[in-house]
């Protein structure tokens, strides 16, 4: 048993002088010696100077002074058909219950397509919502009372009545053009 125990204990004692001689092997001191060189050269390397931080020109806010004027990606007004709708006294109809079109831009309206249903020509309008309703000559649609006047396979054509700025109102025409929807 005392035997026994003399080989155990000189295995791990041969195992823990293996491990440190070959652990002692695997350095290298002339590296290490270089490393702490470097290191003791950074620690003793006099500190930088930190720049201030740049002074910033406060926010000055811009005064848009263009907003009531026309957009312009609105085209403009023709004077010659304001002087001529003001004679003719052209004024939407604020008695006329709306219609489901009107609540919608008419920039936010995609025709979709037409039917045709008892001599009546329909067309195929796609709202924001994605309901997608029918109208016919006569229906309005859009936030400017636009009335529909000509209906085909590729556009629609209505005209609608817009404030001029002065209190008066007049008629403008416009289109909305088929469009596939994916």
């Amino acid at each position: 048993m005392k035997n026994n125990y003399w080989i155990e204990n000189s295995v791990s004692h041969l195992l823990l002088i293996s491990v440190i001689l070959f652990l002692s092997a695997c350095s290298n001191n002339d590296e290490m010696i270089e490393l702490q060189n470097y290191v003791t050269s950074t620690v003793n390397r006099p500190p930088g100077r930190i720049e201030p931080i740049p002074a910033f020109n406060s926010y000055e806010p811009f005064q848009y002074s263009a907003a009531s004027l026309r957009s312009p990606f609105d085209a403009p007004l023709d004077i010659t058909l304001i002087i001529r709708n003001q004679a003719n006294n052209v004024s939407p109809d604020e008695n006329r219950p709306k219609e489901l079109l009107e609540n919608f831009p008419l920039s936010s309206l995609i025709m979709v397509g037409t039917i045709s249903r008892d001599n009546t020509d329909w067309v195929l309008i796609l709202d924001e919502t994605g309901l997608v309703s029918r109208a016919t000559i006569g229906n309005y649609m859009g936030r400017n009372h636009g009335r529909i006047v000509d209906i085909n396979e590729n556009q629609i054509e209505l005209v609608e009545i817009v404030p001029t700025g002065d209190g008066s109102w007049m008629e403008r025409p416009q289109t909305v053009m088929l469009r596939n929807t994916p």
